[in-house]
């Protein structure tokens, strides 16, 4: 079996990742050959390289370049795939035309959210319409996701992330990485993280609020940011400079598994008047470090935290009901530990990597035999 792995770019973010980690578990499969098509050369998960496989870039000189078109159906009649596998809205609708005059499934995973606006404005949902009356299966990340951008039935699957948990193996000692942060014992602070990027997706608006709130009232508490995008200087503005050494930027970092190993509790907020999370790999990364999650309730992220039982589920824009859950967790370690304890057998029984890779192959599978 030949795949074509057709995706926009490898930057940092949920969907790269997931891609990454399938090719690296597809490539023990000796049944399976696969090459990746990127339409953009910067490339954040670089070991993608250690793969061995082939790399087809197929650049866009503007963004109505339809050259890309003929591009990627000469590149399907030289590599001869079984299977077209995109993994976002643009490259399935690019993938659709050689898919039909070739005969080639196509494979449509760009369900990776929970579109809230269900219009023709929303360019990912016009996608969807264009592209799923030509896709042989639609992958979701979360079954929230298949509902909102109305996907037919008989042509979806949910198959949820699956996250590496060797990755959270061997780290940083979390001394070491607090005092490198905060200039200060691990065990003198309780720490509370966000990993996310700072676009208008998420809510770190309503997280500032919090942090700030809570950090007059407790000496002891520390905030950790990780991420960047659009919208990082000014959030990062909004923090007064008297409060800088307690609510900590870090950018982007590729060592986020010990980062988030110092946190007491990880948080992802997400501003749900723009944006529904399809399964959140922030959350996974909580989750597998056995941390509680403070999450917004909806979308995919209702599948993942369970709300009183892995950490909880607030309402958008509600910064007391954050405040409130992280008060109960800094007065509560046995709580603490019991949801954290929660977060990582979620994870282990239904996020595990090990359990995505057989997914998707059943899937491909299955996918040819009806062909």
């Amino acid at each position: 079996m030949k795949i074509i792995f057709f995706i926009d770019s490898l930057r940092g973010g949920g969907k790269e990742r997931r891609l990454v980690e399938l090719m690296k578990s597809l490539k023990l499969n000796p049944l399976i050959e696969f090459e990746l098509v990127l339409m953009n050369k910067d490339i954040h998960y670089t070991k993608v390289f250690d793969l061995n496989i082939k790399i087809h870039y197929l650049i866009r000189k503007t963004k109505k370049d339809l050259t890309v078109f003929f591009k990627f159906y000469n590149l399907c009649k030289s590599v001869k795939p079984d299977i077209i596998h995109c993994w976002n809205s643009m490259t399935a609708v690019i993938a659709v035309p050689s898919c039909k005059l070739l005969n080639i499934p196509l494979i449509n995973g760009m369900v990776i959210d929970t579109p809230v606006k269900q219009t023709v404005l929303n360019k990912d949902w016009l996608r969807a319409k264009l592209s799923f009356p030509f896709s042989n299966k639609i992958i979701g990340n979360s079954t929230s996701g298949l509902i909102a951008y109305g996907a037919p039935q008989n042509k979806s699957i949910c198959i949820y992330n699956g996250i590496d948990l060797n990755r959270f193996k061997n780290l940083k000692d979390a001394n070491i990485a607090s005092n490198e942060i905060f200039g200060t014992n691990k065990y003198n602070v309780f720490i509370v993280g966000m990993v996310a990027a700072f676009e208008p997706r998420k809510d770190y608006k309503t997280f500032i609020k919090a942090a700030l709130s809570l950090i007059h009232s407790n000496e002891s508490i520390r905030f950790i940011l990780v991420g960047d995008g659009t919208d990082f200087i000014k959030i990062k503005n909004s923090v007064p400079p008297e409060s800088s050494d307690k609510i900590i930027f870090l950018g982007q970092r590729s060592n986020v598994e010990s980062i988030v190993s110092l946190f007491d509790v990880g948080v992802l907020l997400t501003n749900s008047k723009v944006h529904g999370e399809g399964i959140s790999n922030s959350i996974l990364e909580y989750m597998a470090l056995g941390k509680p999650v403070i999450a917004t309730r909806g979308g995919g992220t209702n599948e993942v935290v369970l709300n009183n039982q892995n950490g909880y589920l607030i309402n958008p824009d509600d910064s007391d009901g954050l405040i409130r859950c992280i008060q109960t967790l800094i007065n509560d370690c046995s709580l603490r530990k019991k949801l954290g304890v929660k977060s990582a057998e979620r994870v282990q029984n239904i996020f595990d990597l090990n359990i995505m890779p057989q997914e998707y192959t059943n899937m491909y599978q299955n996918v040819l035999r009806k062909k």
